[in-house]
């Protein structure tokens, strides 16, 4: 934002007074913030860092020691440089003492062999400075309109991140909260090398707060979330290439731009609300449906105005036997398969199918598509002892429509249950307000089946391993928190020490029931060697691995681990 010294000795008032730099070459990229006069020696207390002083050296001491201190003070506070006009003090050139100070603290020294008006020098630099200030108050303008466009016309994921590139011109990484990525863009650079090792690379760059810059990494970081529930890290790099060096010491710098920290919060801001925004383009009944179920999942709307307007489209919720039912394509490349477009079209063909099974089995119940895979089914029976029967017509009658409009037929080319949906049924309830837990419920039964091969015609919630509700669960923000709790500190051990890999280790002692023997042989280790990595695993989680209680946490902890990062 601001212009170095290097440019500053490039402007006409100061090329007319024949500039000569005599120490501190390696300085002159430093950002001159303001062009300070000054003929006291005392000058340092009243400077803040960054200033460029012009002196004619009339005021200057007279001594060596006294030269050695000026310069000494003006580089303790993080000036820019010194510039000195020959003439009225020093005649043919500044004190030798000045010079070897000077390039001993490496701060750039000029002489002015000419004289100069310093009026032309200030105004030319301020000029510049307040140039360079609207130019980055007009780029952050520009950020804060594009993603206000961004916002309002509802982008996905990968537009926003692709915006930020482009605006940054520096690569951005969407991650969640295990560190596995969302989605990126280069920016122009490899993405295999940017990717390489992601997660490890990921764990090393902390987040204080909201938004950091850590300097090591070269990695700018901020929060994504909303409603004080954060779900991931959106991370740009800066700079592209390379370190940039300070204005004081040389070292490298302590922060981006300002614009480029407003421009990652904004593209997290609109990150956050693109997901908390639902579009839908059914039908008004429809439309209907899907607010009712949404507001039961999501808690958005009372419980007695979802069972008045459930009413209001013949749908009677009160004192009703209700049971929330998930119907999904049993795999994801099914439903995205030719694109988006077409998994959209397979969604609503299955939407009209599940309508029409429960009108045919004369079936009570709100319906509709709840995300871009599921259709979501509140059951509302007047007999509690109907369930059973009641899911299981629907069931029968759903795989006779689709069979019948021919989007039910398997595919033998495709393996087992190509072509066949799942349909997930959870634990009936006797309110409203107990629905959202059975609709809850079912979701999550018709996630884990996904990993399961039978057939069954309802999947209830017997039929869930840990690992499936795990799986299921993998992009739940408290999972990964959990995750992070529990492992977290390994995680990071191992990403710092890649040939250790103490994770496999944990892994292969609580695999074999805490059995150190099994473990060991299990993880290719003498039995000394298996045992002094348990002792280093226990001292780095601060936990008894002889403790039942910590050695089940921590299993979980791996198992939810491995489902976060199973696509």
């Amino acid at each position: 934002m601001f212009p170095t010294v290097r440019e500053v000795l490039a402007l006409d008032p100061v090329r007319h007074g024949a500039p000569r730099v005599v120490a501190g070459d390696a300085g002159l990229d430093r950002p001159v913030r303001w062009i300070h006069i000054a003929e006291v020696p005392d000058i340092a207390t009243l400077l803040g860092g960054g200033e460029l002083v012009l002196t004619t050296g009339i005021g200057l001491p007279g001594d060596d020691a006294g030269l050695r201190a000026f310069i000494g003070d003006l580089a303790d506070v993080g000036v820019s440089g010194l510039v000195v006009e020959l003439g009225r003090r020093y005649l043919t050139g500044v004190p030798r003492v000045m010079v070897a100070a000077a390039e001993r603290r490496g701060l750039p020294l000029v002489e002015l062999r000419r004289a100069t008006p310093f009026v032309r020098i200030t105004e030319a630099v301020h000029a510049l400075i307040v140039d360079a200030q609207l130019t980055e108050l007009r780029a952050t303008e520009e950020i804060h309109q594009r993603f206000n466009d961004l916002s309002v016309e509802g982008a996905d994921t990968a537009e926003v991140i692709r915006q930020a590139a482009e605006l940054s011109g520096c690569p951005v990484v969407l991650e969640n909260l295990s560190r596995q990525v969302l989605g990126y863009d280069p920016a122009g650079e490899s993405a295999e090398l940017l990717l390489d090792g992601w997660e490890q690379h990921s764990r090393r760059i902390p987040l204080t707060g909201r938004t950091a810059y850590d300097r090591d990494s070269g990695w700018l970081v901020t929060a994504v979330g909303a409603r004080g529930q954060d779900w991931g890290r959106l991370l740009l790099r800066w700079p592209a290439s390379g370190d940039v060096p300070s204005a004081q010491s040389g070292e490298p710098t302590a922060g981006p731009p300002t614009r480029l920290t407003i421009l990652l919060e904004r593209a997290a801001s609109t990150l956050a609300l693109g997901r908390l925004i639902r579009r839908d383009a059914e039908g008004l009944e429809r439309q209907i449906h899907r607010t009712l179920l949404t507001a039961l999942l999501d808690h958005s709307r009372p419980v007695d105005e979802v069972a008045l307007r459930a009413k209001a489209l013949g749908v009677v919720l009160d004192r009703r036997h209700l049971v929330g039912v998930m119907v999904r394509h049993r795999a994801e490349d099914l439903v995205g398969e030719n694109g988006p477009e077409a998994g959209q079209a397979r969604l609503r063909d299955l939407s009209e199918a599940v309508g029409q099974a429960l009108r045919e089995a004369k079936l009570t119940a709100l319906t509709s598509a709840v995300d871009d895979h599921s259709v979501g089914v509140l059951l509302a029976l007047t007999d509690p002892a109907a369930e059973d029967r009641a899911l299981s017509a629907f069931a029968t009658t759903l795989r006779r429509v689709r069979l019948d409009s021919g989007t039910g037929r398997a595919d033998p080319a495709r393996g087992v249950g190509a072509g066949a949906v799942i349909v997930a049924a959870g634990s009936g309830v006797a309110s409203l307000r107990e629905a959202r837990r059975s609709l809850v419920e079912a979701r999550q039964i018709a996630e884990a089946a996904r990993r399961d091969r039978r057939d069954l015609p309802i999947f209830r919630l017997p039929h869930v391993g840990l690992a499936g509700l795990l799986h299921l669960l993998r992009d739940e923000p408290r999972l990964q928190t959990f995750v992070e709790r529990e492992l977290g500190a390994l995680l990071e051990y191992d990403a710092r020490h890649p040939r250790e890999q103490l994770l496999d280790t944990l892994r292969a002692y609580l695999e074999q029931g805490r059995n150190k023997t099994a473990g060991a042989a299990a993880a290719h280790l003498s039995r000394p060697a298996f045992y002094e990595r348990l002792a280093r695993i226990s001292r780095i989680l601060d936990v008894d691995l002889d403790s039942v209680e910590a050695s089940l946490s921590l299993h979980v902890a791996l198992l939810a681990l491995e489902a976060v990062r199973t696509p």
